[in-house]
Formats: structure tokens, C-alpha cells, sequence
């Protein structure tokens, strides 16, 4: 489990460094559109046994500091150094319901621009899209399945 972790961490932290990637969507020669889609990791959820135990030992032994949502490492995008934004890491109850439909001890979150337009397109292309998009006073979300039944977080932050 701790292997697990601290691969996901150190996924987290190369994104976090400020590493961003996009896919481009091609529906046909014809129409050739271009869309933004993943453009960096939101955050890493993971199952435990205890989440509050969990927190102390990162807090003790690594120094990360979180809160009852998790913590936030901030970043700025590209060289402006006004355009921050950030990745979550928090530690989740190994008996929580959130990661459901999937039955992994994982859940990532992707940022992503336009997430209304991106939903759409990804029922378009027959992506299991488990609910429709939920604003919040700090973005919007919306949840998806991969084809391994892996549940994934949709974030349209909003720092920008």
C-alpha cells in the first residue's frame, strides 16, 4: 500500500511541478477540431484504513500538513506567476462511498478546461459518464469511468 502511495505521489509531483498535457480530439479529415482536455492533475485520492493516523504519519514523516479536506500544493502555471493553481492530496476512509462505482483504493483528479463542452464530447464517444456537471463556489465536477472501471474526477478549477 505505502508503495502504491508513494507512486501516486510522485505522479502527483511531477504534474504538480507544473507539467500540463493535452489530447487532440479528431472526429473526422473534414472537421478537425481542437480541444483542450486533461491539462494537469487536480488531485490523488486514496483509500486507508485511518484516515486521521494517515495524515499524521505524512505530517510527521514527510511534512505534508493536511486538513480535514487534504492539502493543497500550489504552483504556478507556465512562467506568470499570478496564474496558480494547485493539487490536492488527501487520504479518504477505506469504508467511503465516493470512489463508487469503482471498487479501487484510488481515485485521480484531472484538470480540465471547458468541462461542459468536454462532458458532451465524452458521451459522444460512448464514455460512461456517471452524473451530470456539479458547480461550486471553487469549480466544477464531473465524474467518468475508464475502461477499467477506474472512477475519475473532472475538474474545471476556478482560479483562473
Amino acid at each position: 500500500m505505502i508503495k502504491k502511495i508513494l507512486i501516486i505521489l510522485a505522479l502527483a509531483a511531477a504534474f504538480g511541478s507544473g507539467f500540463a498535457f493535452k489530447s487532440i480530439l479528431t472526429k473526422t479529415p473534414k472537421e478537425q477540431l481542437k480541444m483542450k482536455r486533461v491539462t494537469g492533475i487536480g488531485g490523488i485520492f486514496f483509500k486507508c484504513q485511518n484516515p486521521d493516523k494517515m495524515k499524521e504519519w505524512y505530517k510527521t514523516h514527510l511534512g505534508v500538513d493536511a486538513g480535514a479536506y487534504g492539502m493543497k500544493f500550489e504552483w504556478h502555471q507556465g512562467t506568470d506567476s499570478t496564474n496558480k493553481g494547485y493539487t490536492v492530496w488527501s487520504p479518504f476512509s477505506d469504508k467511503t462511498k465516493y470512489f463508487e462505482p469503482s471498487s479501487k483504493d484510488f481515485m485521480i483528479n484531472y484538470r480540465v478546461d471547458n468541462l461542459e463542452a468536454l462532458v458532451e464530447e465524452l458521451k459522444k464517444e460512448g464514455v460512461n459518464v456517471l452524473d451530470n456537471v456539479e458547480t461550486y463556489e471553487y469549480g466544477k465536477f464531473a465524474h467518468v469511468l475508464d475502461i477499467e472501471g477506474n472512477k475519475i474526477e473532472l475538474f474545471e478549477p476556478a482560479d483562473k
